[in-house]
């Protein structure tokens, strides 16, 4: 089982759970249908991967079923004519953002593959780069997106 800052996987998946409970009960105190529902959907999303799985998900897991929601409602924000019904999406995707960790910017990336420096310039193209890059900021926990990093490693290159 993988550990990080002392604690298993299933662990931390179980803190994000956990907070997604809290944060239902205060939604629910404050009169906030909007967040109470949309949490209630991710713990569900979370829930049913687990029953999948027959087994706790990994944090990881846990961050991509957010992820996933939070995609989907994207793409029908892009889709609705209705404007209560886009700023509806729009508080959810704020909900559901809110839970996830924070991501480095492009200038944070670039200062965190300094020691990377000249591998990823040595590299023969961009792709190969990214790959040094990602693989370095895996091993060091970071939460990325993948086109910051490549913005980042574009930044580096040029």
């Amino acid at each position: 089982m993988a550990w990080r800052n002392g604690a298993s996987l299933a662990m931390l998946s179980a803190v994000l759970v956990d907070d997604i409970k809290k944060q239902i009960t205060e939604a629910m105190k404050s009169g906030d249908a909007v967040a109470r529902d949309v949490l209630r959907l991710a713990l569900s999303e979370i829930q049913t991967a687990e029953a999948r799985k027959n087994a706790p998900v990994s944090e990881e897991d846990a961050i991509n079923s957010v992820r996933k929601l939070i995609k989907s409602n994207e793409e029908t924000l892009v889709l609705t004519t209705d404007n209560e019904r886009a700023g509806t999406l729009r508080q959810e995707i704020g909900v559901l953002s809110a839970l996830l960790p924070k991501q480095l910017s492009v200038d944070d990336i670039v200062r965190a593959l300094e020691l990377q420096r000249d591998a990823i310039k040595a590299a023969a193209n961009d792709g190969q780069a990214t790959g040094i890059a990602m693989k370095h900021l895996k091993s060091t926990g970071a939460s990325v997106s993948g086109n910051d990093v490549g913005a980042a490693v574009k930044k580096i290159r040029a």
